[in-house]
């Protein structure tokens, strides 16, 4: 199989937010089919579209009621047929967003499961007695609160990692293993391109579902340390493979939580037995709450010598060996140019969007992009804690603030300001009309107030806009083999610099030099660039030699 997808570039679109055609205030596919020719103008490869299958929205479609069956909030399968046949028309490639580790408690397969311990269906899932009162055992949910729910139909717990009307499919019964490859074999006859795979290294629990570690501050434990990258993953992704992936030519992106660099050259090995690439989070750890039992919920801003240390040692250690993936922001992160840039004015906002860019987007590996990125989308600040939507997020609210007392309401709303995943889902601004263009109707999630200033229909106008750095930075990807398949280094007396990133790109013919100033200073540095080297991007129009401004980004090329 070719490996198209390592000089491709990932475009993710989170539909209900994306574009409504219909007034009822939700995105939908032909909105997305609409939209298409502006995702082709910026130059992407593949689109990955957020689960648009049948679902009761417990988890904004990330709890399935049937994998084979289109949410009628976002449209029809003829829509999305017709929204594959356009993008194929175009020359852009599909990616759908797959969850395995669990479905919605509306799914048949789990209505039949509750029906009782005789049930054909019973071992599709993971069901357990309790310990006397209490659950099977001490692990809490991913969304807060116990990871087990009794069920006084069938007189027995079953797990759910998430939601509690997101059950856990037991992976151990071939079955529902079977089950999931006909399914993905289905999506894959039908003409989609590849597969970005939800939590996948949790499929695999430990045998016994032993009790989990915990500190005094935490209600439940934490399951994470046993449940990812468990001890038949391999073998379960493996097979996947042997009857999915290698009957056609698809991509693969793996979500990973938990993983190290060891354990995704496993996942994401050239030899391409498991998945092409895996999502990591360890950069996106770097500013959560020095207290655990907080999490991610804090208001501190990450280091550039942290960034750096965490991009590098994945650069380093999957060369030659693995494929990364690169990415600042998706559906479940806040915005980066509000969390790693500086978005307090206009002028800096653009700078240092152009900046982040620039440092991940000349590293080896594929770059994804989420919608709204590409016009410097901020975080929404929502100052209420009504104006949330995210489940997570009012979830976690109550446990820290109502019932643990932890930290007060007003600090709490603070690190949501920072972290909450309603950030990433604000609608798409399109332009200054009303609902920025996104709905006629009173959308889903509250549009961000700046969408009068920043929205696509500014950004197409301007010709210095964050829009069309992407655009060049995409075209140089597909341009310069270098960025695919060049070795990454860190200029040596940069290694240690708390305000400059500064990074080469070699193969046999060329070498390209990055240097990002991280700060809002403006500093003096000297770096060695030969006299036939050629600035081949820039964030500023003029180059002034060992002078960095603000946020200001620049690669040579020699």
């Amino acid at each position: 199989m070719k490996s198209w997808w390592k000089n491709s570039v990932v475009y993710q679109v989170y539909p209900a937010s994306y574009q409504d055609s219909n007034g009822d205030g939700i995105g939908d596919l032909p909105g997305i089919t609409n939209r298409l020719d502006y995702i082709k103008k910026l130059g992407v490869d593949i689109v990955w579209l957020s689960p648009i299958y049948k679902s009761p929205q417990v988890d904004n479609g990330y709890d399935i009621a049937d994998y084979q069956a289109i949410n009628p909030d976002f449209g029809s399968m003829k829509d999305f047929d017709n929204l594959l046949s356009k993008a194929h028309r175009l020359g852009l490639k599909i990616m759908m967003d797959i969850v395995v580790n669990h479905t919605s408690d509306e799914h048949k397969w789990f209505k039949e499961s509750r029906k009782g311990k005789d049930n054909p269906y019973r071992d599709y899932y993971i069901w357990r007695d309790g310990k006397g009162d209490n659950a099977p055992n001490n692990w809490g949910s991913f969304f807060t609160g116990p990871a087990w729910k009794f069920d006084k139909e069938s007189g027995q717990y079953y797990l759910h990692l998430f939601a509690p009307q997101q059950p856990d499919l037991n992976w151990e019964n071939k079955k529902v293993r079977n089950s999931v490859y006909d399914m993905m074999n289905w999506w894959a006859d039908k003409g989609v391109d590849g597969f970005r795979m939800d939590v996948i290294n949790y499929i695999s629990k430990p045998e016994g579902l032993p009790d989990a570690a915990k500190t005094k501050d935490e209600m439940y434990a934490n399951p994470e340390p046993l449940v990812a990258n468990g001890h038949r993953i391999h073998e379960f992704l493996q097979e996947m493979n042997k009857n999915v992936m290698s009957k056609h030519d698809v991509v693969t992106v793996g979500e990973a939580p938990a993983v190290n660099t060891e354990e995704a050259i496993k996942y994401s090995n050239l030899n391409g037995k498991e998945l092409n690439m895996v999502f990591q989070f360890e950069h996106m750890g770097l500013d959560g709450n020095n207290n655990p039992a907080l999490g991610r919920w804090s208001d501190k801003k990450a280091t550039l010598t942290d960034i750096r240390a965490n991009l590098t040692k994945w650069q380093e250690a999957l060369e030659g060996k693995a494929w990364n993936s690169l990415y600042w922001n998706n559906h479940d992160q806040p915005r980066v140019v509000s969390r790693f840039g500086n978005d307090t004015n206009e002028k800096y906002r653009v700078l240092s969007a152009k900046m982040l860019a620039t440092i991940l987007h000349f590293q080896q590996g594929t770059p994804f992009i989420f919608e709204g990125e590409e016009i410097g989308m901020t975080n929404a600040y929502f100052k209420t804690l009504d104006e949330y939507v995210d489940l997570d997020s009012i979830n976690s609210y109550h446990q820290i603030v109502d019932e643990q007392h932890l930290i007060d309401g007003t600090t709490m709303l603070k690190y949501m300001g920072r972290h909450s995943r309603d950030n990433a889902r604000t609608p798409m601004q399109w332009d200054d009309s009303a609902n920025a263009g996104f709905s006629t109707g009173k959308t889903w999630e509250h549009v961000n107030r700046n969408y009068k200033e920043i929205n696509v229909d500014k950004a197409l106008k301007d010709s210095d806009s964050i829009f069309y750095y992407y655009q060049k930075l995409i075209k140089l990807r597909h341009e310069l083999a270098v960025i695919t398949d060049g070795t990454y280094a860190l200029v040596p007396d940069n290694v240690n610099d708390p305000d400059v990133y500064a990074y080469t790109r070699k193969d046999k013919e060329t070498t390209l030099l990055i240097i990002a100033n991280y700060t809002d200073k403006e500093l003096q540095k000297e770096y060695d660039i030969p006299d036939n080297a050629k600035e081949i991007i820039s964030n500023y129009s003029t180059d002034q030699g060992d002078k960095l401004r603000p946020y200001e980004a620049k690669v040579y090329q020699f």
